[in-house]
């Protein structure tokens, strides 16, 4: 099965729901190949991120759904303005994607950042839990002229 779109609907209840799992960093992708909870193989070809709850098919019996799997995170607590200005200076010079709450910012999971977090003494902590709502970074190259 190939899915080529996402349903905006809510789910329906009265469907049986089939799940297909992927890691927050395919969600944009913009071809996948996975396997649902019930032993479908399908191929995702979309344009645009998927989100936890998407419907990428649906008939009169099942639906289709996307679920983001849990990954490890790591988890600042936040104490303070001066805080997370310093915290969001380190994570965007690792071009680390991030999610903030009010007291709390979550980026994925790596040890080099988590121990030197650590050593500057960051209130860190690992946990796994579904990443969402995060502020994805994009990468980008620096070109200077020094020819003026």
């Amino acid at each position: 099965m190939l899915c080529e779109k996402i349903i905006k609907k809510p789910l329906d209840d009265n469907k049986r729901t089939d799940i297909v799992t992927i890691d927050w960093f395919e969600r944009d992708k913009k071809l996948l190949r996975k396997t649902t909870s019930a032993g479908d193989e399908i191929g995702i070809m979309s344009d645009e991120p998927l989100c936890s709850g998407d419907i990428l098919y649906e008939d009169d019996e099942k639906q289709v759904v996307v679920r983001i799997s849990p990954c490890d995170l790591i988890s600042v607590k936040i104490k303070s303005l001066k805080c997370m200005g310093r915290l969001c200076f380190e994570l965007g010079n690792r071009h680390l994607s991030i999610s903030i709450s009010d007291d709390t910012v979550k980026a994925p999971y790596d040890e080099p950042t988590f121990e030197y977090l650590k050593k500057l003494g960051f209130d860190v902590s690992k946990v796994n839990e579904e990443f969402t709502d995060f502020i994805e970074c994009k990468a980008h190259s620096h070109v200077h002229d020094h020819h003026g």
